[in-house]
């Protein structure tokens, strides 16, 4: 078997254990002599998964003795950071949706300058609500370019996961930059998301493209901030694609007045 490949086989095995409960936080990752040993392989596979692991929270950095268990929550996948319909199915929310509406429509400046368009270009929007068992959960706009977005609009009415139709359609959604900040629920939130007006929110953006570069998707996404909770493990030695700054304006365009 190719190196790549077992050295893949060796990280997906490990993080089963390590996210099953095999191996629990605090213990002993088997050593590498053993790890070469079970899976018939070099160190350098070895080391790599090791390295993978390391590189994602799940153990600590090793430096010469046997890594530990750091956490049995694997990290957020790409689809989830991308799409908060991938998000509550990876987090057995069992979600449903509730279309608002989706049409071709002139872009917002904001939307426009977030897809390389001018302002006033047609795209393809669609605002919509998620819930997890009758609760609004969060609050969905995305915006698409037209030959994108056209995919959308052909799209069974049932078909609640966008991004996975997408896909399927071989739209190349190659990769997402994620901005959150925290707002207050206006009136059409509070009475979209079943919350008082002036909750805190979670609202973010998200800047989708391909793998040229070209944006596909621009997207707005807000939820109550009460019902979340976020857990970040870093291992000394790594990095990890987070930024934070402090924001002494909030965004003007938060409110979710479907008015353009």
């Amino acid at each position: 078997m190719p190196n790549r490949q077992l050295h893949e086989k060796i990280t997906k095995e490990l993080q089963r254990r390590i996210t099953s409960g095999k191996l629990k936080p605090g213990d002993l990752l088997p050593s590498e002599v053993e790890l070469c040993e079970e899976f018939e392989a070099s160190r350098g596979p070895v080391r790599q998964a090791i390295a993978s692991l390391r590189a994602e929270g799940l153990v600590s950095s090793g430096r010469g003795r046997r890594s530990v268990v750091l956490s049995a929550r694997r990290p957020e996948s790409f689809m989830s950071v991308l799409s908060s319909y991938a998000w509550m199915q990876e987090h057995g929310l069992n979600p449903t949706t509730k279309m608002l509406w989706m049409a071709r429509r002139p872009a917002p400046a904001h939307v426009a300058e977030a897809l390389g368009k001018q302002p006033q270009d047609p795209i393809i929007s669609v605002s919509r609500v998620l819930l997890s068992r009758g609760t609004p959960e969060i609050l969905e706009r995305q915006y698409f370019p037209l030959e994108v977005g056209m995919h959308v609009l052909a799209m069974d009415p049932d078909d609640d996961d966008i991004h996975r139709e997408l896909l399927r359609e071989g739209v190349d959604l190659n990769s997402c930059i994620r901005t959150s900040e925290v707002i207050q629920a206006d009136s059409t939130m509070s009475q979209l998301l079943e919350v008082q007006e002036g909750t805190a929110l979670i609202a973010s953006r998200i800047h989708v493209a391909d793998s040229a570069g070209t944006p596909v998707e621009y997207a707005e996404y807000i939820c109550p901030a009460d019902r979340r909770k976020f857990q970040l493990t870093v291992v000394k030695g790594e990095r990890i694609p987070l930024h934070s700054n402090i924001q002494f304006e909030p965004s003007s365009h938060w409110s979710f007045d479907d008015a353009f």
